[in-house]
């Protein structure tokens, strides 16, 4: 980065920018009990009060403007009227709509004037619709809001003599912008404003297909060079750092600020283009934790994209996180896509699918703990003198039971109105409804969590208590209810000769393949969600390969005790699509070749094959070749997502102990990466005990 870019660079929470924070927030309340506001006006006056709260800062050298000055978001009801109008009703996590993606290449093609145009047309249609025209008119007062603010930064370059940015922010995010620096420009400001309206985990779509015609027109007029685009471009996601630690989520830096690459387009042909490789670039030379990316690949993927990718890796921040276009968009038109939408395919926060600017999915409505399915089957199975199909057929009860515990809330569920984030999704104001009535795709999607350990216990049970009858009923129930104190010998057997996910191994991988088509079945049993979608599948753990294992307030999801891998209680589980911990697995190959066996046409909810590699894999241009290779070989088997994570566990060991030497240490957690010195203690002794491959290339 050049001098000017390092003096805006922000780390840490004690910058100057943080400074500028005022703690008083608009008192919204008051102001709404006093116009007897509607919760969709409340909503609307939410976006202006805090537009208009905030403090204008334009600092030295800055050229994509935005700095938050307001930290929090204030409340519209009070706590006893807020839980009233949940009663008998299902709140999303905080309530507010969230980890879904705005239709930005729409709001850039139009600006926000344009959507104003829509939602007037709209209102004049729909003029004897009353609902219609009071979700209209608020809409309209967002849109309002925001641009008085950009009018206010724009006035305040103004006066400082910086006339440049102050005509940018007179056409932008009003207009459609005139260039690269403006696309830029408009996109940090209307995201802003979803933060500060009480809207959180807000990606970023395929930013490369939306951004890069403005890009392209720049380059082909020589308006810029490579380089300059560059340096906008790092300005630009060194912006969205700003304020990363006001933003809510089960650990700091887990934010949702994901943004896809690559893939192809809506017509099937090719994506990538030069925007493709620029994200990349400087992504790898900012080294921030956000924007998070994701890159749409296949077994045709350009091997010099991959390993500018795996320079990406090599840097230890946890991504890019890779999808293969002919696997999910597959899986994404079986369970209903129109084939242009699942082309079109994005992630949320993490890695679940939905398409931009179309989907109110909610894809992350809990988990199904497949150890706990898992370990009831074996221990009232083998109490009840079952035989192993006897056990399965528990297993199987057990995961319809969790689906259905983890689906009937959410049909119950209440979304309140958002009038901003309508305005940018597709059709909400042409239909004159809000986007908490839906969308066209509204989706729910559960986890299949810590698959690895489960398969591992039905495996070792098959084999030790069935097949060669080396291990009796009595003794794995009672070591289990010991939690194998006193059977040290028993534990022992059952980590190291039993069958483990990971080898290429069908002793246990014909049992994952069958935990995930049970989990599936119990899905597509459910029907409809209640809101007009499905329940989606998925692979992925989240958090609750913490949770599930130690417990968390307010789960409904199991706690697992110990179980018949050798697991002890309290244990980590492995995260998404992993070798159990401490499992010894032959290599990244035969990890690949293990998950590729799971149908992903019915798991489509997302959830990648994860691996940690020691940093000693990254020598030299050979070795980074070899890391691409191993991409495309992940794509070629059919696998549907993949996380490469590069670990040094010495540096993460002294890290703990001396958090004051490592304060921009990145490690990816799960679904997003975050500086490690943030994380509670059981995230990072979790990261610190991953699986961890030290590959040898010769």
């Amino acid at each position: 980065m050049t001098d000017r870019l390092e003096e805006i660079t922000v780390r840490g929470r004690k910058c100057a920018h943080t400074r500028l924070r005022h703690d008083s927030a608009p008192d919204v309340i008051s102001e709404c009990e006093a116009e007897g506001f509607s919760w969709m006006k409340r909503a609307a006056r939410l976006t202006r009060r805090q537009c208009e709260a905030e403090k204008v800062i334009i600092q030295p050298n800055e050229r994509i403007v935005f700095t938050r000055t307001v930290p929090c978001v204030p409340p519209i009801y009070s706590p006893e009227d807020w839980s009233a109008l949940f009663k008998q009703r299902e709140a999303h996590e905080a309530g507010p709509i969230s980890n879904i993606c705005a239709d930005w290449g729409m709001l850039l093609s139009g600006g926000l004037l344009g959507r104003k145009r829509a939602a007037q047309a709209a209102r004049e249609r729909l003029a004897d619709d009353a609902e219609a025209v009071e979700f209209l008119d608020s809409s309209i007062e967002t849109i309002d809001a925001v641009l008085a603010l950009a009018a206010r930064y724009s006035a305040e370059a103004r006066r400082l003599g910086r006339d440049e940015l102050a005509d940018i922010l007179e056409n932008v995010p009003a207009n459609r912008p005139r260039s690269f620096h403006e696309a830029l420009q408009s996109l940090r400001i209307v995201q802003a404003v979803l933060w500060l309206s009480g809207h959180y985990h807000v990606g970023w779509g395929r930013f490369d297909q939306y951004v890069w015609t403005y890009l392209q027109a720049d380059l082909d007029s020589g308006h810029l060079d490579i380089e300059a685009a560059e340096e906008l471009l790092a300005e630009f996601f060194i912006s969205l750092n700003k304020d990363s630690d006001l933003y809510p989520g089960v650990q700091q830096g887990d934010n949702g600020q994901s943004m896809m690459l690559g893939g192809v387009k809506r017509d099937g042909t090719d994506g990538v283009n030069e925007l493709t490789w620029m994200v990349l670039r400087v992504a790898r030379d900012v080294s921030m934790i956000d924007p998070k990316v994701n890159l749409r690949v296949s077994p045709d993927t350009d091997l010099e994209l991959l390993e500018l990718a795996a320079e990406l890796t090599r840097k230890a921040l946890g991504f890019p996180q890779y999808s293969n276009d002919d696997v999910v968009i597959d899986g994404l038109v079986a369970h209903g896509y129109d084939i242009e939408d699942a082309r079109d395919y994005s992630v949320a926060a993490c890695w679940e699918y939905l398409v931009p600017g179309n989907g109110m999915e909610i894809v992350n409505i809990g988990a199904v703990s497949l150890p706990a399915a898992a370990n009831k089957g074996i221990m009232e199975g083998l109490a009840a003198q079952d035989d192993f199909e006897g056990i399965l057929e528990r297993v199987e009860k057990d995961i319809h039971e969790q689906v259905e515990a983890v689906s009937a809330p959410r049909r119950r569920l209440l979304l309140p109105p958002a009038p901003y984030y309508s305005v940018l999704m597709d059709e909400c104001l042409e239909r004159g409804r809000d986007l908490s009535h839906g969308a066209k795709y509204n989706n729910f999607g559960i986890h299949g969590a810590a698959s690895a350990n489960a398969a591992d216990a039905l495996a070792a049970v098959k084999r030790f208590v069935f097949e060669d009858r080396s291990v009796e009923r009595g003794e794995l129930v009672n070591a289990l209810v010991e939690n194998y104190q006193g059977y040290e010998h028993l534990r022992k057997k059952l980590l190291e000769e039993g069958p483990k996910v990971g080898n290429n191994d069908d002793a246990a991988d014909s049992l994952l393949v069958w935990l995930f088509d049970k989990f599936a079945d119990a899905c597509e049993a459910e029907g409809d969600n209640g809101r007009g979608g499905i329940i989606r599948p998925g692979s992925g753990s989240a958090m609750y390969y913490i949770w599930l294992a130690s417990g968390r307030e307010g789960m409904r999801e199991p706690v697992v005790g110990a179980t018949a891998d050798g697991r002890k209680k309290g244990d980590f589980f492995s995260s998404s699509l992993a070798p159990s911990p401490g499992a010894n697995v032959r290599g990244p190959i035969s990890v690949l070749q293990t998950y590729s066996k799971i149908d992903y046409r019915r798991i489509c909810n997302g959830g990648p094959v994860t691996m940690e590699l020691s940093d000693t894999v990254f020598r030299d241009a050979d070795s980074i070749r070899k890391v691409a290779m191993l991409v495309r070989t992940f794509a070629q088997l059919g696998c549907q997502q993949f996380q490469l994570n590069t670990l040094n566990v010495e540096t993460l060991q002294d890290a703990k102990v001396h958090p004051e030497r490592h304060k921009s240490l990145i490690v990816r957690v799960w679904g997003w990466s975050g500086y490690f010195c943030e994380l509670e203690p059981e995230y990072q002794d979790h990261i610190i005990a991953r699986n961890m491959y030290a590959i040898n290339w010769a």
